[in-house]
């Protein structure tokens, strides 16, 4: 009967695609955009699978008993049994062996979303701060310095990506934590103050998507949005060079500040460069560390 189950669930679950037309075919995901979103998309699918096997066999079971053990008579009285040592054993052992499955699966993909790129064709600070974002375009090769975009609640940032580039996002917070969200690229990370967390990707899919903060972090954090262009590397080089022509260049507002106030290396009030602050501060650089 499980066996069933689990076929009956492959099938009807087969159809599905990242790149389906429809919801339904997505199971609710938008469209991946990444070289990364593949990972994810089999982990998702793997616990809708996962849900309506254990669905259709605990309601078959559910369903198998009233009709099997139904009252037949107002004078029948079934057999009083106190306890069943098998299937209490079976349903101790067996969520434990499904939550250790999930976990297997959980940190393959994982691994496989946050290995990092030798050399990314691009680096782009993130700076999350109340409530707006901006990224700094480090050492690009169009501009010969580093430029940047900045928004506000009013005025969204900008974030503009080379299509089929790989690119590492380092993300600071100068006051609380915030979240690096882009729905299309099936990932976030947290954007946490004295501590850079980073991640690899390359976007794969031309368009305009809306990015946002996952993590509540006060009042304005439902207005904490911007919108990501990815791009063809022609259109992203004349964007820098538009964010070079006004002027913004260096390091966008709050960014000396995320340095400053997250106990990670940068400089200080004199101009000198600090070394790495301790304690809870300590700069940790990596996928996730």
């Amino acid at each position: 009967m499980k066996l069933a189950v689990a076929i009956a669930a492959a099938v009807v679950l087969s159809g599905c695609s990242p790149d389906g037309d429809t919801d339904l075919e997505r199971l609710a995901l938008p469209v991946g955009s990444t070289d990364r979103t593949q990972d994810i998309w089999e982990l998702w699918l793997g616990a809708w699978i996962a849900v309506l096997a254990v669905f259709l066999l605990v309601f078959g079971l559910i369903v198998y008993s009233m009709i099997r053990y139904r009252r037949r008579s107002d004078d029948e009285i079934p057999a009083q049994i106190r306890y069943n040592l098998p299937i209490e054993a079976l349903y101790t052992f067996a969520p434990v062996i499904i939550v250790a499955v999930f976990f297997f699966h959980t940190v393959t993909s994982q691994n496989n979303v946050l290995e990092r790129v030798d050399n990314p064709d691009h680096t782009i600070e993130v700076i999350g701060s109340k409530w707006q974002w901006a990224f700094n375009y480090m050492e690009e090769d169009a501009t010969g310095e580093d430029v940047f975009d900045s928004g506000t609640p009013a005025d969204p940032a900008e974030l503009w990506l080379p299509v089929d580039e790989s690119v590492r996002f380092e993300l600071k917070s100068p006051d609380v934590i915030h979240s690096f969200w882009i729905p299309e690229f099936y990932f976030k990370m947290d954007v946490v103050p004295g501590k850079i967390n980073s991640f690899d990707l390359s976007p794969t899919r031309e368009g305009v998507f809306t990015g946002r903060c996952a993590e509540l972090c006060g009042l304005y954090h439902s207005r904490m949005i911007f919108k990501v262009h990815v791009v063809s590397r022609a259109d992203y080089d004349a964007h820098l060079e538009e964010l070079q022509e006004a002027g913004q260049v260096g390091a966008p507002k709050g960014g000396k500040e995320a340095n400053e106030i997250a106990g990670v290396k940068g400089e200080d009030k004199s101009g000198r460069t600090g070394e790495v602050q301790t304690g809870a501060g300590d700069y940790k650089d990596g996928a996730g560390d």
